[in-house]
C-alpha cells in the first residue's frame, strides 16, 4: 500500500463509543476485478471497522493469487460472502449482485482499491437514519496525500456542463455554474445536499436500493454512480454529501488498459445523457453527440501522456 495512504489511515483517531447510535446491521459490497496490490489493505481496512457486519465480495475477475486470498479469507472469516465463477460481468451487474447476496439492513459501496478510515461507515449510517426515502449518502474520497480527490462531489452533469468543465471554460466567473467538479470549494461542517457524488464509497438502505431498482445493467463500467445519484434525485429523494465520512482512493491500481477504461467511461457518459434527454430534439442531440463523447473519452490518455499528466 501507498505509505502516504497508511500515515493517513494510522493517524485517524478512533469514533468515540458515544457516535455509535445506528443499530442497523451494515454489509459492504466490493466488486473486484483485477485490482492489483490495494486489495489486501482494502480488505484489511474493512475487516477491521467494527461497523461492518457482513463484506460481500464480488469476484468479476483475478489473477490466481489474489484469487486463492479472496477464498482463504472467505474459509477463516465468517462476515464474508465469496461470489464467484461468474467471469466480468460488469460492475452494475456485479454490484446488484452482491446487494442481492447481502443481508445488511445497509448496504455499503466500496471500491477494491479504497481505503475505510475510522468511524467512516458509522458516519454514513448514522446521517442516512431518518431521512426521507429515497436517500443516498456519499462519503469524502481522498487522495493519498490527503487533498480532496477529483470527483468525489460533483454538480450536476449535463452535455452542456461536462463540455465546459471538461474544457475549463466554465472556471470562469460567467460560467461558473456549469462547472461539474466541486472538491475546490470549501468543506461543509456536515452532510450537504449534492447532486452527484463518487461511487468509491457510498450507503443506502436496502429498501431504498430496491425502490429506485439498483444499479442500471446497461453501465458496463463507470458512469453507473452517477445515474444512480440522477434516478434517487428523479425519486423525490435525496443525495448528501458526508465531509467527515473519509476513504483514501488510490485509483489507477488496476491492471485493466486504461484505454479500455475510459472507453467504458465514454460509453456510459454517453448513455446517460441518452437516458435524461426530454423531448425527441434532446434525444437527437444525444444520439448525435454519442460517438464525440466516446471520441472524447478515448482520446484523453493519449492527451494524459503526451502532457505528462494524470486525469
Amino acid at each position: 500500500m501507498n505509505s502516504i495512504a497508511a500515515q493517513i489511515i494510522a493517524a485517524e483517531p478512533a469514533p468515540s463509543p458515544e457516535l455509535h447510535q445506528s443499530c442497523r446491521s451494515v454489509s459492504v459490497v466490493m466488486v473486484v476485478y483485477m485490482t492489483g496490490e490495494a486489495l489486501e489493505q482494502s480488505l484489511a481496512c474493512v475487516m477491521a471497522d467494527p461497523r461492518v457486519d457482513e463484506l460481500v465480495i464480488v469476484d468479476n475477475g483475478s489473477t490466481p493469487a489474489e484469487a486463492e486470498r479472496l477464498r482463504a479469507l472467505d474459509g477463516r472469516d465468517g462476515r464474508v460472502r465469496l461470489i464467484t465463477g461468474h467471469g466480468n460481468i460488469g460492475f452494475a451487474k456485479g454490484a446488484n449482485l452482491g446487494a442481492a447476496r447481502a443481508r445488511g439492513d445497509l448496504l455499503v459501496f466500496l471500491n477494491p482499491d479504497a481505503f475505510l478510515q475510522a468511524g467512516c461507515i458509522e458516519a454514513l449510517a448514522r446521517e442516512i437514519e431518518g431521512r426521507a426515502a429515497p436517500c443516498l449518502v456519499g462519503g469524502r474520497v481522498l487522495n493519498a496525500d490527503g487533498t480532496e480527490q477529483r470527483g468525489a462531489r460533483r454538480g450536476e452533469i449535463t452535455p452542456m456542463s461536462a463540455v465546459l468543465s471538461m474544457s475549463g471554460l466554465a472556471k470562469g466567473r460567467a460560467l461558473g455554474r456549469y462547472e461539474v467538479h466541486w472538491e475546490g470549494d470549501a468543506l461543509p461542517d456536515h452532510a450537504v445536499p449534492t447532486p452527484t457524488i463518487s461511487g468509491a464509497c457510498f450507503c443506502m438502505r436496502r429498501e431504498d436500493f430496491d425502490q429506485v431498482g439498483g444499479f442500471d445493467e446497461g453501465y458496463f463500467l463507470h458512469v453507473e454512480d452517477v445515474d444512480l445519484c440522477w434516478r434517487v434525485r428523479q425519486a423525490g429523494g435525496e443525495v448528501l454529501f458526508h465531509p467527515r465520512a473519509e476513504v483514501v482512493h488510490i485509483g489507477g491500481t488496476s491492471q485493466t488498459s486504461p484505454l479500455k477504461v475510459e472507453f467504458h467511461k465514454g460509453v456510459g457518459l454517453a448513455r446517460y445523457f441518452r437516458k435524461r434527454a426530454d423531448g425527441l430534439g434532446e434525444q437527437a442531440l444525444a444520439w448525435a453527440l454519442s460517438p464525440l463523447v466516446v471520441l472524447a473519452a478515448v482520446i484523453r490518455p493519449l492527451v494524459w501522456r503526451l502532457t505528462g499528466r494524470a486525469g
